[in-house]
């Protein structure tokens, strides 16, 4: 697998779990906040529509929005 597809299944994988929720970047800010994680929706509007987010930036947000499990195949 390439790197951009690497970066696109990251992203395909965390809108598609956003979606799940019904949750928003302006919502999943505010739930990151209520976590202790300070990041404005540009941010995560950044991170998420480039792909390009680390590890711990997903585990903040499905932790976030209270995700236990996810499928990446």
């Amino acid at each position: 697998m390439e790197a951009q597809d690497w970066k696109a299944n990251a992203k395909n994988i965390m809108k598609s779990e956003l979606a799940r929720k019904g949750i928003d970047y302006e919502t999943l800010a505010k739930k990151l906040k209520e976590c202790g994680v300070e990041e404005s929706y540009n941010s995560i509007n950044t991170k998420i529509n480039r792909g390009t987010f680390t590890f711990q930036f997903f585990l903040q947000c499905m932790k976030a929005i209270g995700v236990d499990t996810v499928r990446i195949d």
